[in-house]
């Protein structure tokens, strides 16, 4: 529960922000366009202002240049807020999970040979307890499973072992949690953008109705409107898809050194004769 929290506050921080820069850039482009109090000039002036007039133009060209950011904040814009805000929030709240998968698949990696090789030594010098208290001072997966056969150990090999796979399963199933949110996202979002698309078509059609002849202009605005829902949707559903096969892979990776050192716990736990047979 508090990861999933943990996950909406990550998407709430991240959607305040953006609403934040959305209100500072709609601020400028009011400024923008504000009304200018023009005076009338003689010829005179006007030829001695020409020279300045052109190069503040060209430096104001250049200023006017917009970033990557900015362009795209533009065509967020451009697009329909209305049609491309369930795009972004299908965005956010998948980074959000992705991030919150992907560091707890990093906090959930350790060193395996060293930590056979501190469980071993354990085993060996101290006994069942001595290798439990390993296990309890590290973190992961891996050491979970092994605390539970430990646990186990004194009922026989065989409980030890059905105890292992049991565990194995409950922590892969904790590896792999939010991944089935994650997936729905990554196919809402080129659906959003499909739907307002294709009503942004329709609206683009009630406008040639209304006019009652085919403008290229109305045609070719409304068309471009509506695409930008597919653009945006389709963005943020290949972003999403790189996180979930990162993280796919990851949990892989995780669950694959499970099993190997589930053979290698029960194969010391024989060695050491900690369990019976």
């Amino acid at each position: 529960m508090k990861k999933t929290f943990s996950s909406f506050v990550i998407a709430a921080a991240m959607i305040f922000g953006l609403v934040n820069f959305s209100f500072a850039d709609s601020t400028e482009v009011e400024s923008a366009v504000a009304p200018v109090e023009t005076e009338i000039e003689t010829p005179a002036e006007a030829a001695k202002d020409a020279g300045d007039d052109m190069a503040t133009a060209i430096e104001d060209d250049k200023k006017e240049e917009l970033s990557f950011v900015q362009t795209l904040k533009q065509k967020y814009i451009e697009g329909a807020p209305l049609w491309m805000t369930p795009v972004l929030i299908c965005l956010i709240i998948g980074l959000a999970l992705s991030i919150e998968r992907i560091v707890y698949l990093n906090l959930s990696t350790i060193n395996t040979s060293k930590f056979l090789e501190d469980v071993e030594s354990a085993l060996k010098s101290g006994g069942v307890e001595a290798a439990k208290d390993v296990c309890r001072n590290t973190r992961g997966p891996i050491a979970s499973i092994f605390y539970q056969g430990l646990d186990r150990a004194d009922e026989g090999i065989e409980m030890a072992e059905k105890s292992v796979v049991s565990y194995g399963g409950v922590q892969m199933g904790l590896l792999e949690k939010g991944l089935t949110w994650l997936s729905l996202f990554i196919a809402l979002a080129p659906m959003l953008g499909f739907l307002g698309t294709v009503i942004g078509m329709i609206f683009a059609f009630d406008k040639i109705i209304e006019d009652g002849q085919v403008s290229p202009i109305t045609v070719a605005g409304g068309i471009k409107v509506s695409l930008l829902t597919t653009v945006f949707g389709l963005i943020a559903a290949i972003i999403l898809q790189v996180f979930y096969n990162y993280i796919v892979s990851k949990v892989d990776g995780i669950v694959n050194e499970m099993e190997d050192a589930s053979i290698s716990l029960v194969d010391m736990m024989l060695k050491h004769k900690v369990a019976k047979v």
